[in-house]
Order: C-alpha cells, then sequence, then structure tokens
C-alpha cells in the first residue's frame, strides 16, 4: 500500500470520488464523531486508492483500516458485482440478493467445494462453513460436534439458507459406494429433505418483511455415523407463533397451508372440506396474493415421502378446514344475560361446518364455547360466557388445535428420520430462529423472539468478543482488548434473577385474578427502574414499556401480554376434543392428557417459562458444540433484488458486532487447543522425524506443562524448518504458546495438518507395503502348499489307477489262461482217435493243431486259441471235422472264431459226407455256426481290418500268425 501523500495525491485526480466518500463519512460519523482525524485521512486515501478493486476482498480482514465504513462499502462493491458471500474473520457474512442466482447452489458447486483440498482458498460462499464443520467433525477435532448459527434480522435469508446447509449435508454426507445401502441412504436423504417443505408450509407465514418468514424456531441435528455419513436427523422446535392462527396483523397472512389448501385444493377435496370457489374466511385475510410457497402439491408430495398415508393427510385437512369454518363464527349478545351469547343463522351453519369437520357434536362445541364451567369442590357451576369471552374460547381452541397439530407433526417427522442412537456418534446442527423483529405493534411474541436473538447475541459475544479476548490476557499473550457492544444488561433486564420483566410476567399470571396493564406498568417500573436498558414514555395513554436491545429499541405493548403468557385453556375444552370422531385428533389430546395430571391446570406453566427453558437446554448445546456463525444481512427492506441501502445495512453491522469480530480475528488467534490434545494430534510429527525423542506417556506425563510446552515447540520448530511457506519470519504472527495452550492462527493450523498428512500417508504407506508383502508371502506359501497337495493326489490317483489296472490285467491273464487250457483240453479230448476226412480240393487238419491251407503247401501249425486269426486270412475254406461226438466237434469249430459273414464258411461232418455213423443223432444237412465274441476285451475280431490294429491285440496277432 502506498503512503499517504501518494493516497493524496493520487486522490487529487480523482477529486469527485473523494467529494463523494467524504459526503458518506460525514453523513454517518458527523453526529458520534467516533473516527480521529489521522484515522479519517487514511480511511479516505485507502477508498479513494482501492475503490475498483473493493470487490475483490473475499475476506474483510484484509481491509486496512477496519471501519463500518470500509466495510459497508467493501459489502455495496461485492453485492454490486453479484457476490453475495464475505469472509469476516470468523464469521460469514451473507447478503440476501432477493432473487434466484443460477448455479450459485447447484450440485456442481457443491461438489467443487466438497472435493477441494484447501478450503480456504476457495470463494467465499454458505457451502465453505458446512464444509469446514463436516471436516471437523471427519478430523474428530474436539469438540467433534458440530453447531451453524444462522442469524440476521426477519427476511435476511435465515430460511433459505438453512435449506441449503441442509441440502449440502444430504448430498454429500450420503454418498455410499455399498450398493445394498443405497436405497436407504438415499431414503434417508429424501426424508431429511422432505421435512423442510412440510415444517414451512405449517410454521412459515407471509409477513410484512418476509414473504416466507419463520414463525418458530428450529435446532436440526443432522446424525453422522463413524463414517462420517448422514443417518438421520433429528428437530427440536420453539415457539410456535400460534396466535397467527386467529389473529393477523395487518397486511400479513396466516399460516402457508391454509392458502395451498384453498388455491390449489382439487374439487373433490373442496367438496369434502365445505370450500366452494370464491368463499371468504375472516382468518384468511390477503387470499388474493401468491408467492412461491403456496405450493400445496410440493407439501403433499412431502407427506407421502416422509410415511404420512392418504387417510391421515385426510384427517389433517379435515381439521385444517374446520379451523378456517370455525374463524367465521360470531357470537351475539342475548336479551336475557343469564342466558348464553346465540349464534345467528349464518354463524350456525359455520358452526355445523366446523363441528362436522373436526367430528364433534354441534350442541356440545356450542355450548363449550358460550357457557364456562365453574369447580366449586364437588360440585360443577355453569356460566354464561360473555361476548368477548365466547371469541377468546373460539379462538383458544383454534390455537390449541393447530398447536398440538403441529407438535404431532414435529414427532412424527422425529420417529420418521431419527436414527438410533446406537447408530450415529457425532452430530451437525443447523439453528435457524426467527430474526430481530420491530414492528408498529409489538406484544409478547416479540419480546420472546428478541430475547431469543439476544442470547444468541450473547452466545457470540461470549464465544468470540469477551472469552476469547480474557483467554489471550490469562495465558500470557500481550493483547490490548478490543471494545464491543455486550448485551448482557439487557439479558439481565429480560431473564435476571431476582427481580426480571419475565419473572413479573409469571408472577402476574399466577395471580388468581384480571390482569390490569397499568398495574403491570407501575410494577416494571418500580421494580426495574435502575437498568438502563429499559424505559417509558411518560406521556404514552397506552401502558407500554422500552428495550434497548443490541439491535435497536423496540416499544412493547402491556395489553393482552399476561393473557397470552397464561396460555390457559378451559379443561371442558379438552374434554371435547378428547371424544372427537376424527381419529387423530382424538389421538392427540388423549396424549396430551396423558402426559399433564388431571388435577394440575395446563395453564400453571406460562408460555415465557416453557420458551425459557427450552432455549436454556439450546445454549447448553450450543456450548459443547464447536459454532460457525453466519449472519444474514438484508440489503433493502422493501425486499427489491439488488437494490443496497447503506442506512439499514450499516445498522445491522453495528448490531451484530462485525466489525468487532473482524478486528479480533484479523489481531488474534482463532484457534486455541490445550498442549495434551496439540500432542496427541501432531505428536507423529516428532516421532517420524529424524530427532530422536520418545513419545511422552500422556498418562504418565499428567500436569507437567514444561514437558508438554517443550514437545510442542520442538514440534512447532520441526514445522517452520521443513515448511515450504516463508514463515519462518513470521513465528510469532502465526502461533503463541500459553501457559497451558497453544494459540494457533488458521494458516499455522493448516500448516500442521499438512505435515500431519504427510506423516500419517507415508506411515501408511509403509503399513500398506508391510501389509501387501505379508499378503504376497502368504499367497505364494499358499500357492506352494496347494501345489504340493496336488502332487501328492495326483500321485495317489495315478497309483491307484496303474493299481486297478494291474488287477485286471492280473484277473484278464488269469481268465484267458483258464480258458485256453480249458479249450486245449477239449480239444484233445475230441480230436484224439479222429480220422480225417481226405479230399483233393479240400484243405484238412492233418494233425493235431494244424491246418493245411490251399495256398501252402505244408501244414500250418496253429497253437491252440485262436485258430480263427489263422484261418480268417483265407476267406474261403471249408473244414472237414472228424470227431467222436458232434457237439465236441462244433465247440471246436466255435473256437475258432470266424467272423460272422454269413455263408462265406461251411462247416460239414464227416457224419454227413461218409455216412460215418455215430453214438449220436447224425445231422442232415449242413451244420452253420455263428462265431461268438472273443472273452478277451481288447481283441479285434476282424482280421481284414488289421491296419487298425493296435497296441495289446497287434502283439497277439503278430505272436498268432
Amino acid at each position: 500500500m502506498s503512503s499517504v501523500s501518494g493516497r493524496r495525491h493520487t486522490a487529487a485526480k480523482n477529486s469527485n470520488g473523494n467529494e463523494a466518500v467524504q459526503g458518506f463519512v460525514q453523513k454517518v460519523y458527523s453526529s458520534d464523531g467516533r473516527l480521529h482525524d489521522s484515522l479519517e485521512e487514511e480511511m479516505i486515501a485507502f477508498l479513494t486508492d482501492d475503490e475498483a478493486q473493493l470487490h475483490t476482498y473475499d475476506d474483510l480482514t484484509k481491509v486496512n483500516p477496519v471501519t463500518p465504513t470500509t466495510v459497508l462499502l467493501c459489502l455495496q462493491a461485492r453485492y454490486g458485482m453479484k457476490v453475495f458471500y464475505t469472509h469476516a474473520g470468523c464469521t460469514l457474512v451473507a447478503l440476501n440478493p432477493f432473487r434466484s442466482v443460477p448455479d450459485l447452489y447447484s450440485l456442481d458447486t457443491m461438489t467443487g467445494y466438497h472435493c477441494t483440498p484447501k478450503l480456504k482458498e476457495s470463494k467465499p460462499h454458505i457451502f465453505i462453513v458446512a464444509e469446514e464443520a463436516y471436516r471437523n467433525v471427519k478430523g474428530q477435532l474436539a469438540p467433534v460436534d458440530q453447531s451453524l448459527v444462522v442469524s440476521g434480522e426477519s427476511g435476511a435469508g435465515k430460511t433459505w439458507t438453512s435449506r441449503c446447509l441442509m441440502k449440502y449435508y444430504a448430498t454429500v454426507a450420503t454418498s455410499s459406494s455399498l450398493l445394498e445401502s443405497q436405497d436407504t441412504v438415499e431414503k434417508i436423504e429424501r426424508r431429511v429433505l422432505d421435512s423442510n417443505p412440510i415444517m414451512e408450509a405449517f410454521g412459515n407465514a407471509c409477513t410484512l418483511r418476509n414473504n416466507n418468514s419463520s414463525r418458530f424456531g428450529k435446532y436440526i441435528q443432522l446424525q453422522l455415523d463413524r463414517c462420517q455419513l448422514l443417518v438421520g436427523a433429528s428437530v427440536q422446535t420453539y415457539l410456535l407463533e400460534k396466535t397467527r392462527v386467529a389473529c393477523q396483523p395487518a397486511n400479513e397472512r396466516n399460516f402457508h397451508i391454509f392458502y395451498q389448501m384453498m388455491k390449489e385444493g382439487t374439487d373433490a377435496q373442496r367438496k369434502e372440506w365445505n370450500i366452494p370457489h370464491g368463499h371468504r374466511f375472516v382468518w384468511l385475510p390477503n387470499v388474493e396474493k401468491s408467492i412461491e410457497e403456496d405450493s400445496f402439491h410440493e407439501t403433499v408430495d412431502a407427506m407421502v415421502h416422509m410415511g404420512i398415508n392418504t387417510e391421515r393427510q385426510r384427517q389433517i385437512f379435515r381439521i385444517l378446514a374446520g379451523l378456517l369454518h370455525l374463524g367465521n363464527m360470531k357470537f351475539f349478545l342475548s336479551a336475557d344475560e343469564s342466558q348464553p351469547c346465540t349464534i345467528k343463522e349464518q354463524s350456525k351453519e359455520c358452526l355445523q361446518r366446523a363441528a362436522e369437520l373436526l367430528q364433534l357434536a354441534a350442541d356440545e362445541l356450542e355450548m363449550c364455547l358460550s357457557v364456562r364451567t365453574l369447580k366449586a369442590g364437588k360440585h360443577s357451576i355453569h356460566k354464561p360466557c360473555s361476548q368477548a369471552e365466547c371469541c377468546v374460547r373460539r379462538d383458544c381452541l383454534a390455537k390449541v388445535i393447530y398447536a398440538q397439530l403441529f407438535e404431532w407433526l414435529v414427532t412424527f417427522i422425529n420417529n420418521s428420520i431419527c436414527a438410533d442412537k446406537s447408530t450415529w456418534c457425532n452430530f451437525i446442527g443447523v439453528l435457524d430462529v426467527y430474526g430481530f423483529e420491530c414492528f408498529q405493534t409489538n406484544n409478547l411474541e416479540q419480546l420472546c423472539i428478541n430475547y431469543a436473538n439476544e442470547k444468541l447475541q450473547q452466545h457470540f459475544v461470549a464465544h468470540y468478543l469477551r472469552a476469547q479476548q480474557e483467554e489471550y490476557v490469562s495465558e500470557g499473550l500481550q493483547w490490548s482488548f478490543v471494545k464491543y457492544q455486550d448485551n448482557q444488561c439487557c439479558l439481565d433486564l429480560l431473564e435476571g434473577s431476582p427481580i426480571s420483566v419475565f419473572s413479573l410476567l409469571d408472577e402476574e399470571s399466577r395471580l388468581n385474578r384480571a390482569s390490569d396493564a397499568k398495574v403491570l406498568r407501575i410494577r416494571l417500573e418500580k421494580e426495574l427502574s435502575d437498568n438502563g436498558s429499559i424505559s417509558w414514555d411518560k406521556f404514552s395513554k397506552v401502558p407500554h414499556f422500552t428495550v434497548a436491545h443490541y439491535a435497536g429499541k423496540v416499544n412493547y405493548k402491556i395489553q393482552s401480554m399476561v393473557e397470552k403468557n397464561k396460555d390457559p385453556v378451559a379443561p371442558e375444552i379438552i374434554s371435547i376434543l378428547q371424544k372427537s370422531g376424527n381419529c387423530l385428533l382424538q389421538h392427540i389430546f388423549i396424549e396430551k392428557e396423558s402426559e399433564h395430571s388431571p388435577n394440575r391446570a395446563l395453564s400453571k406453566v406460562t408460555v415465557v417459562s416453557k420458551f425459557k427453558n427450552s432455549l436454556e437446554r439450546l445454549m447448553s448445546i450450543l456450548h459443547t458444540t464447536t459454532p460457525h456463525y453466519t449472519r444474514c444481512i438484508k440489503p433493502n427492506s422493501d425486499c427489491k433484488p439488488f437494490i443496497f441501502k447503506k442506512e439499514e445495512v450499516i445498522i445491522q453491522l453495528e448490531a451484530c458486532g462485525i466489525v468487532e469480530t473482524i478486528h479480533i480475528s484479523a489481531a488474534g488467534f482463532p484457534i486455541r487447543i490445550p498442549f495434551k490434545c496439540f500432542i496427541q494430534r501432531y505428536g507423529a510429527i516428532l516421532q517420524c522425524s529424524n530427532i530422536k525423542s520418545q513419545t511422552p506417556n500422556l498418562a504418565q506425563v499428567g500436569s507437567d506443562i514444561d514437558f508438554l510446552l517443550q514437545e510442542v515447540q520442538k514440534v512447532l520448530d520441526l514445522v517452520f524448518q521443513h515448511s515450504a511457506h516463508n514463515v519462518k519470519g513470521e513465528h510469532k504472527s502465526l502461533v503463541h504458546c500459553g501457559r497451558t495452550k497453544v494459540f494457533l492462527t488458521q494458516l499455522m493450523l493448516d500448516l500442521l495438518e499438512d505435515k500431519r498428512k504427510t506423516i500419517l500417508s507415508k506411515c501408511a504407506f509403509s503399513i500398506q507395503c508391510c501389509w501387501m508383502r505379508y499378503q504376497r508371502r502368504r499367497r505364494h506359501e499358499r500357492h506352494h502348499s496347494a501345489t504340493l497337495i496336488q502332487a501328492v493326489v495326483r500321485s495317489w490317483l495315478v497309483r491307484r489307477r496303474v493299481q486297478r489296472w494291474d488287477r485286471a490285467a492280473a484277473s484278464i491273464q488269469k481268465s484267458w489262461r483258464k480258458w485256453k487250457a480249458l479249450l486245449k483240453c477239449l480239444a484233445e479230448a475230441e480230436l484224439d482217435n479222429a480220422e480225417d476226412f481226405m479230399s483233393e480240393d479240400t484243405p484238412v487238419i492233418r494233425e493235431q493243431g494244424s491246418v493245411q491251407l490251399s495256398t501252402i503247401q505244408e501244414p500250418v501249425m496253429v497253437q491252440g486259441w485262436p485258430m480263427g486269426l489263422a484261418l480268417a486270412s483265407a476267406p474261403s475254406i471249408s473244414v472237414s471235422l472228424t470227431a467222436t461226438v458232434f457237439q465236441k466237434m462244433k465247440s471246436v469249430v466255435a473256437s475258432l472264431k470266424l467272423p460272422s459273414r454269413r455263408g462265406e464258411y461251411k462247416v460239414e461232418t464227416n457224419q454227413n459226407m461218409q455216412g460215418v455213423a455215430s453214438i449220436r443223432a447224425q445231422p442232415k444237412g449242413s451244420v452253420k455256426l455263428h462265431c461268438q465274441r472273443s472273452p478277451l476285451l481288447y481283441a479285434d475280431m476282424q482280421p481284414e481290418l488289421r491296419n487298425g490294429v493296435t497296441g495289446f491285440n497287434e502283439i497277439l496277432l503278430e505272436k498268432t500268425l
């Protein structure tokens, strides 16, 4: 940055811009005189020099000097360039564009922020806050649980921001690679997202400052398992503005669900609800106004996905339609004061429709609204109500029905999306509460809403502005305190002990008498006049009191504040609702009765005390988590796109303490880690270095701070030595070791995390190498073992097969020898003493075991079996045999095993040729014998196909022939 004189020289060239800047500075600060002359000159020079580059400051801690003016002009420049998010130290400033911006919240944008390795180098976005919280959970930095607090005034964009955060986590925290769990993941993601349209339809309304204003607070816990995957969610709600059902402020609307039914209900549904087209309802003002949230089909689809069946939806919509008809009832005073108020004919029709839709008896409903039951011991006294009391009881009936229906919906949503405690271990909470409100007429609802915003502001002040600075001093850091606006005085006024606005309200509400606004004002003035945060207009005729909140002064009307705090519900109203024919309505109020003892009046617990207790539980949750703040800023009160009103914005910046936050964030250390936790997380850097150091046993070291400090210093020195960044000269500005904690900037934390990640990567690589070596060695051993087993099995199978072959060969040889011996014996016995038949043309067996062939002169010896193998070489041979017995001769011929070719071989006996007598019967004609198959399994009985004979058969043929 150039010198001051250089800036003045540049400013002279841009005198027009300089005058504009000076004019704005004087306009903002002339009345207060908060800037010194030197600071003002430096600020003007900065704005003049860098006016064209103001939109490039994505973090306001880079602005120098940091003043409300410089911060405001930077935001204005970025808003003009359609950049809506800016870092302000430890918080994120979000400007509402009041228009849909393409690709600003697309799936690709979510993936880009989720996958970026260096999140701080990315452009400011709400997804950065979401990803930081998610990475804190993955890194298990204590406290592990996270809270995202979205704050701002009504219409600043808190509901939309919360919706984007939930969509981000439902997208990035449900990416599971397991196919079998994909359906479950999609179901959880869908139900978590579908809870938003239902709660917004039943809990949001169109107000003067916002078309989709949350009329209740909610804290959504997104439950994560050990793998940081979304497994469920739960919703906690705070102070639904149920009075809006029966009383809507001027130019505002009722809850969205009523307008959705009126505009998009089908003809069949309208017929069931008794709502014809063009029908007007007292409790449904500004019905002609159309907004984006009037989407009935989206609400119904969300109910279906959430598991609310068609019949249950039908019961819900009948109840809502009954409430609308109930609002059209009008009461008139009776001529006889002892009689209850009357209902005219037109109102009786509304009464009949309401009773029919709520499934109540019309006469009982009329009696309940117009007659009050008083208990006097064991006796009951019925007293007619005045016209005003009848209207109050009617409104009370509508409010209690709607409030209980809303609670039932929240309980149903929790049962549908909440995971079992054993399945999740951490959570990320998203807090969306009503913004700070200041209307022309403010009552108990606005007091409670602004009290909630005061508590959140106090949490921010205590966590970021006060606690950090006090801790710096106690830990020995050289620190000059930054002044900030502390709202503790306002909180003491509202909730302090023993006397406060809430305690006086509760005390007045518990008295068994009619409230008096003037009396309560006198008590407030008497008891709380010492507190500078409360004041009164003594000239006003309307009882009121004014509270100086952190965001500005608000005037509260005392009239009807006590009645609203009592929130009385007559027992007869609960009793008649328990008799309803509508199963849902009956179930809701029977459950409500079971939660309270019958003898205890439901009005004993006041609205203020109930809201205060629920808010205390919320604050205790926030104190046990790591908070991430997002400040939503409303650029203009008209909700028009891309219009930036400086006067309105600077009030919001001053109210939420943005400038003080920037000062502390720029000069301080946002990360604080105790020595013991630091060594536990980053001690691996020291272990894996070349420095010989033993890991301290933290359990034995205990409270030895000096030893832990030495170890911490070694780790930091090692990181600085091996750092690729030029940070050696910035040692003290990046880290400071206090008495018990290490104070770090974000840059130093990134250096430590990068070094730790490198060390862990090396360790993981070594573990992977060892594991892969072990696996490879194990696979080799298994392969070798399998080879040995296979070899043993194969050898056993071969031995078994060879043994079977040996046994088969031995059996064949044995059978063959027996058969050969038998044939030889038969041949010798049959051929002994036989005379051969002599002929010239016929070959004759000359002697035993020989045959005479026609082509060979000498007889050929045939050594027993198989003679057929030798005889088969002569295709046509006649054999004449002489035997004493014909059957023996037949057996010998059959043993030749001639091929079965019909007619080619003819066997004749000598009996037939010579007429020699035989001891047996003389056969006539020729004897034809068919060859039988050889008992040798592998013998080839076709000698003419000798070329195909191999193996053992070939050996037999060679030996035989």
